[in-house]
């Protein structure tokens, strides 16, 4: 997909409605499937906001922004996500958490950031947070400065994202969960899960 189409197509991206569950649902891993309205509520989960931001790669084809994050001990080191991170208290509303946090993870200027849409709250039961994710795009390829909390950018094509056989299933060992199945992207040879995988799986119905 050439960036010009996306442009052309925002006010329908705007517009479609949400998949919603039943979309992120495809990509979720079978512990996610446990948590139902009731139980998330009752676990009162942290907030975070995080950005799925498109823009033209260097052939002006629409392009968008993974991070891998750095490893630490923690419960999603090294693990592949957006940009984006828990809401703090200089923070209005969430989507200015998912500005502020791409700002300073990977240095996109606040300013250039189109808000499109938010979509679909993301459950992440190892780490109890609910995850708002924003849609949005800057006209140009932003410079990327990485933080600390970032191990490095992984530039992915919206044509990939929309590739069907790019979608599979690995068998996973994480500090909370061992061998067990769980469906993916495969996207620039990463592997692409969980709560990404989830919002990944949503905005490609959007974009379809």
């Amino acid at each position: 997909m050439k960036f010009q189409e996306f442009l052309d197509n925002i006010h329908k991206f705007k517009s479609i409605p949400l998949g919603g569950l039943e979309a992120q649902f495809k990509l979720a891993p079978k512990l996610r499937l446990k948590y139902d309205a009731e139980k998330i509520e009752a676990n009162n989960p942290k907030r975070a906001a995080v950005l799925a931001l498109f823009y033209p790669n260097q052939d002006e084809e629409a392009t968008f922004l993974l991070t891998q994050r750095a490893s630490y001990k923690g419960t999603h080191s090294a693990q592949i996500s957006f940009p984006g991170g828990k809401i703090e208290e200089r923070d209005i509303l969430l989507v200015d958490t998912a500005i502020r946090e791409a700002n300073e993870e990977v240095g996109i200027i606040k300013d250039d950031i189109n808000i499109i849409r938010e979509i679909t709250d993301v459950y992440i039961p190892p780490s109890n947070f609910l995850a708002t994710p924003f849609i949005g795009y800057t006209d140009y390829r932003p410079n990327f400065i990485i933080n600390q909390e970032v191990a490095s950018t992984i530039e992915v094509l919206v044509s990939d994202l929309l590739d069907d056989s790019n979608i599979d299933s690995i068998k996973m060992n994480t500090s909370y969960m061992k061998n067990v199945d769980v469906p993916c992207f495969k996207l620039n040879d990463y592997i692409v899960w969980g709560a990404t995988g989830m919002m990944l799986s949503e905005i490609k119905e959007i974009l379809k």
